[in-house]
């Protein structure tokens, strides 16, 4: 079984190192370390259940160890400089152990696309291709400061989207969570007090009193088919292939959020694809990029037609179109692109406009939602408290 050590030791630049790592035993952990080119090696074991749990790497600081390493490598910076610098910088323990690990691979004599390839945490398989394009190409300055432009547009533009979904969401839980506390706590103070009118009670107080009985004997059951439903939804979207197909068919279709998919799913396919065609990679290797990156199982499935068409020497706009997700100006534009050369500076311009669209359909969704979203809450909390006051009206009524 392996154990976990802390170690310290003098580098070959003679700077001070520490870390943490995984070996047999002492003696393959020295061994390791030595080979690494470290000396003035001290161990320490370390109680495997004492790790702490490492801290996950947000998009977010995905986004700035980019840009980051774009402008220090278009300044003319070593490789090897760079990622120390990023390192120390670093606040979160995750990028800054997988940094140094990916400069010790290159002082080691591993190339940067080899040493990015096994930091799956950090790295995924787009950033990992488009660097490999620009270590083989020699521009590798130019497709990190591209690289660093698409993962700040694709994190913006997730976030408008996280944005659109996360307002009607919170509103719905508030409302549920005020709801909750009305039926249990509030509505049975009203019901003793109704209890002394010796009248029978209007049939919407009748109704608020049954929900609130109801609720209380049976909370426990609300909140485990809310809890039950989530997960089982979430379990059968990451499991089931069909399930998780139609689900992304059906938020294409959707009445109100279907647009905003859409636009998105085209923005992030156009910004993906042009990074990189800039970057050299041939058509077919970025068709199998921009299909894993979609987003969508139905968008995926549309990029891997086109990719199979232009496989078999037809154009790559025919399936586009016939999918029906891409619409007819997006469709025109990369058919001029293919046409002209010139298809990353079309799928750029495509991206710019449907990132503004997205922007655009974000502004409009929550003004749509607003007016719905007053109606929802006055019938049900609203409704709930008229509910409760109407016998108060009847008998101020019948004094009068």
């Amino acid at each position: 079984m392996a154990m976990n050590f802390q170690w310290e030791a003098i580098a070959k630049s003679g700077e001070k190192r520490q870390g943490e790592m995984e070996a047999e035993n002492s003696g393959v952990a020295m061994a390791i370390l030595r080979k690494q080119g470290y000396r003035n090696i001290t161990l320490k074991s370390k109680p495997k259940g004492k790790t702490p749990k490492a801290r996950s790497i947000t998009d977010k600081e995905v986004v700035i160890f980019t840009r980051q390493l774009a402008t220090m490598v278009s300044a003319g910076l070593p490789l090897v400089t760079c990622f120390d610098l990023v390192a120390r910088g670093s606040e979160n323990p995750a990028i800054r152990d997988a940094t140094l690990r990916v400069k010790e691979a290159i002082e080691a004599g591993t190339s940067l696309t080899e040493a990015m390839s096994k930091e799956t945490k950090m790295f995924d398989d787009l950033f990992v291709n488009l660097v490999a394009a620009g270590e083989q190409s020699g521009i590798l300055d130019t497709v990190l400061d591209r690289l660093a432009i698409y993962k700040e547009k694709s994190s913006a533009l997730k976030a408008k989207i996280k944005s659109a979904m996360t307002y009607p969401i919170a509103v719905v839980v508030i409302a549920l969570v005020i709801s909750g506390v009305l039926m249990i706590f509030v509505v049975p103070a009203f019901k003793e007090l109704f209890s002394s009118f010796g009248a029978q009670l209007p049939l919407p107080t009748r109704i608020a009193i049954s929900m609130s009985e109801w609720t209380q004997k049976y909370w426990w059951l609300v909140l485990a088919s809310l809890g039950g439903g989530v997960f089982a939804f979430k379990t059968s979207y990451k499991n089931n292939a069909k399930f998780h197909y139609q689900v992304d068919k059906f938020a294409l279709r959707a009445p109100v959020f279907g647009t905003l998919v859409r636009k998105s799913a085209v923005a992030r396919f156009a910004r993906t694809f042009s990074t990189m065609v800039a970057a050299g990679t041939p058509i077919l290797e970025c068709l199998d990029n921009v299909a894993k990156t979609s987003g969508n199982k139905v968008v995926e499935e549309a990029i891997r037609n086109a990719r199979s068409s232009i496989a078999e020497g037809r154009t790559l706009t025919e399936p586009l179109a016939a999918s029906g997700i891409f619409p007819y100006m997006v469709t025109q534009m990369i058919n001029i692109g293919e046409s002209t050369g010139n298809l990353e500076t079309m799928l750029s311009k495509i991206a710019d406009f449907y990132e503004e669209e997205v922007d655009r359909a974000v502004d409009s969704l929550t003004a749509l939602m607003e007016p719905f979203i007053l109606v929802f809450l006055g019938g049900l909390i609203g409704g709930l408290v008229v509910a409760m006051y109407m016998p108060i009206f009847q008998m101020g009524q019948a004094v009068g």
